[in-house]
């Protein structure tokens, strides 16, 4: 895959699709039936700020005091709930968590994770979804590996291997030899 085809839009997309169970009449990927908890990953706060942030929930915006986002993302704004976002400590306009509106009923989560912050930041909690932007160090990838396995979640991938053959890179090789 080549820069700018479209990775982090397919990723959005995918991850949109999950959060709110609002699915295309095609798909026929892992379709969870309820809602979910969700990381997205970027290599710093600030990329995953400006890029997944972004293409999800569009630009921050304010409603009178109240810091929001005004929906121009990917997920629909109906979908959003601004009042329950929490914003990242010490980095501006960065959200740690929020919850979106699930065709079925209930609440997913959705948190904002930088790999920058090694392995011990994604230490915890069960996730049904990863989506990791950009290549990930690959003791941070395996520790989101390990937040999906209580759960049978699933993990993608938006990247294109700049750095050659990294160990990352080369633990899929090894999968599709097998």
């Amino acid at each position: 895959i080549h820069h700018n085809t479209g990775k982090t839009e397919a990723g959005a997309y995918e991850s949109t699709c999950h959060l709110t169970g609002d699915y295309p009449h095609w798909w026929e990927g892992w379709q969870p039936n309820r809602p979910i908890r969700m990381w997205a990953a970027g290599e710093t706060n600030e990329t995953t700020r400006d890029i997944i942030q972004k293409k999800l929930l569009g630009e921050v915006a304010y409603s009178g005091q109240r810091k929001g986002v005004d929906g121009s993302g990917m997920i629909p704004a109906q979908f959003i709930v601004q009042d329950s976002i929490t914003w990242k400590a010490g980095v501006p306009d960065l959200i740690d968590t929020l919850k979106i509106k699930h065709k079925l009923g209930g609440l997913s989560t959705l948190g904002f994770k930088a790999y920058s912050q090694g392995r011990g930041s994604m230490q915890g909690t069960e996730q049904d979804f990863v989506w990791v932007d950009e290549e990930a160090p690959i003791d941070v990838y395996n520790e989101m590996l390990l937040r999906l396995m209580t759960t049978g979640g699933r993990a993608i991938l938006t990247f294109t291997p700049l750095n050659g053959q990294t160990e990352l890179v080369e633990s899929f090789e090894e999968s599709v030899a097998r």
